[in-house]
């Protein structure tokens, strides 16, 4: 096997194509190189019908590469696509040079970014699971026990023994971001009990999540006009125009086919967007791809459990479009969408306004029927002035009016406290006087 150098940055891309390919991929994965810090030497297209069980590009295909290879003293050669074990070794046989794909260019560029310690865990534990698939068989030397005088071990192969430390060292750092995770979810309880929405800002990388982060808090975190510029997520109290304040709170910037393994490891910290109260999606107005872009960050508020979580559309970068700044109602009068340029801050004050309305203390009145195992519920609805009337019935149940604001009844029915649809409309004013054939059997 050849010898790996210790950086690659003069790098061949390999865009391959199958069937119908979506517009400005070449150019995002482009990106991805530029942003790890490689050097585009030249790049070549691939076209093939059925990926190539060993090579993935064919062996016609290989042989060409390896040419360039050599002829433009090319220190690594990137794919756009996700390549197997097997076929990233014996690519590697062939071209004497790194393989990487786009998983592993994506992970390079975490490591990279990477700054708290969270991050670095999170990362780290990204890079074992990719290179658990990639140990056998990586170096033929190590591939088989030796005997002999002086020779003999413990009985296993150098690959198990760093199998198994690889899994001790992910046991390990699995335990330590569960450490975070509930200093998290510390967190989120005293903002909770502080009565302060969280607004998460999301949405595809590089359409301008930090810049907006910046200008509504003005704060310093890095933005810049590349992929995965900022990693580690962000959070700040901010003061809206009508005296409410939220937390605001900048994550991870998502992609088309974001590696599981990185879906996996950022749990923690996605979590943030799950329990939020409300999703900022920013979007990049002046990308021709933007529903595109649009699709992919749903993919993964999906697999993340947070596509319920209300959301309001900001289009950013206006001032690349020659678009004025607006905001747009839906039919109920409130804001689903706002044109803005944070980099002008043109639009901004629309923003504002718009959260103002989305995150007002949105009240909600009815009633709810609670059994007589849910005494722990009805202490807490109490605790938060919840309840304006409550009567017991015959069997031990309760009886509540309550008055409660939108964001906390819908973090209830979120995570399972009670039915989303428990609470009944409230259309009588004294509770006391409703009879048990009135209302729903007792509240009808």
């Amino acid at each position: 096997m050849f010898e790996r150098p210790d950086r690659g940055e003069r790098a061949i891309l390999v865009y391959t194509q199958q069937g119908i390919r979506q517009a400005g991929s070449n150019a995002e994965f482009a990106e991805l190189a530029r942003s790890a810090g490689a050097i585009a030497v030249c790049s070549v297209r691939a076209l093939r019908q059925q990926p190539h069980p060993r090579y993935y590009i064919g062996i016609g295909k290989a042989r060409e590469l390896a040419e360039l290879v050599a002829d433009n003293a090319a220190d690594i050669v990137l794919f756009d696509r996700s390549l197997s074990p097997a076929q990233e070794r014996n690519l590697e046989q062939i071209f004497n040079c790194r393989v990487l794909d786009r998983t592993a260019l994506i992970l390079d560029i975490f490591a990279q970014r990477a700054r708290t310690h969270e991050g670095k865990l999170q990362v780290e534990l990204a890079q074992l699971q990719h290179l658990a698939t990639r140990l056998v068989r990586g170096w033929s030397h190590l591939e088989r026990q030796q005997g002999g005088i002086g020779l003999r071990g413990p009985g296993e192969k150098q690959l198990e023994l760093d199998r198994r430390l690889l899994g001790l060292r992910i046991k390990q750092i699995r335990r330590r971001l569960q450490k975070v995770r509930q200093q998290r979810c510390q967190g989120r309880a005293a903002r909770r009990k502080a009565e302060l929405p969280t607004v998460a800002l999301v949405g595809y990388t590089n359409a301008g999540k930090s810049t907006l982060f910046n200008a509504l808090t003005d704060a310093a975190v890095l933005s810049e006009n590349q992929l995965f510029a900022t990693l580690d997520p962000t959070l700040r109290r901010v003061t809206l125009g009508n005296g409410q304040a939220v937390v605001l709170a900048d994550t991870v910037g998502f992609i088309s086919d974001l590696p599981h393994t990185l879906v996996d490891a950022f749990r923690a910290t996605l979590e943030e967007v799950r329990e939020a109260d409300l999703l900022l999606h920013v979007v990049d107005a002046a990308d021709d791809d933007r529903d595109m872009r649009c699709d992919d960050v749903m993919l993964v508020l999906r697999e993340i459990g947070a596509e319920e979580v209300p959301q309001l559309l900001v289009m950013n970068k206006i001032d690349l479009c020659n678009v004025p700044p607006a905001l747009e109602m839906d039919e109920h009068g409130m804001p689903v969408r706002v044109w803005l340029s944070a980099h002008t801050a043109s639009g901004l004050d629309l923003l504002k306004n718009a959260l103002a309305r989305r995150c007002s203390q949105e009240r909600l009145r009815g009633c709810l029927k609670l059994s007589s195992g849910d005494a722990r519920l009805r202490s807490w609805l109490h605790s938060h002035g919840a309840v304006l009337a409550e009567e017991f019935g015959d069997d031990g149940e309760w009886l509540l009016r309550l008055d409660i604001d939108a964001a906390t009844w819908r973090t209830l029915a979120r995570r399972g406290g009670v039915a989303a649809q428990a609470l009944v409309p409230d259309r009588r004013d004294d509770l006391a006087t409703r009879t048990e054939a009135q209302y729903n059997g007792r509240l009808r």
